[in-house]
C-alpha cells in the first residue's frame, strides 16, 4: 500500500528523465531541403528549347500559309544526301 502526503500531488520522479531527451529530439529534427537533379534541371532547358522552337515552327507556318515562304530544293536535296552518306 502506497500512501501520499498532501503535498505530493503530480510527483514523478521519471517525468524528469524523459523531458531532456524530448527536447534533444527537436534540436535534431532536419529542416526541409529540396534538391533538383542535374536531369531534372536537363529537362527544364529542353523545355525552354522547345518553346523557342515552336514560336519558330508557328512562324514558318504562317509563312508557308500565306505563301511567302520559298523553299531551296537543292539545298534540301544535298542535306538529305548528306545526311543518308553520313558526311
Amino acid at each position: 500500500m502506497k500512501i501520499n502526503g498532501p503535498n505530493q500531488s503530480d510527483f514523478n520522479p521519471y517525468h524528469k528523465q524523459q523531458l531532456p531527451k524530448q527536447t534533444e529530439v527537436k534540436q535534431t529534427m532536419k529542416k526541409d531541403q529540396l534538391e533538383i537533379s542535374n536531369e531534372a534541371k536537363q529537362l527544364h532547358e529542353d523545355n525552354r528549347e522547345n518553346n523557342t522552337r515552336n514560336a519558330k515552327i508557328d512562324r514558318l507556318k504562317e509563312m508557308i500559309e500565306s505563301g511567302e515562304y520559298k523553299m531551296n530544293y537543292d539545298q534540301t536535296a544535298q542535306k538529305l544526301i548528306d545526311f543518308f552518306t553520313g558526311k
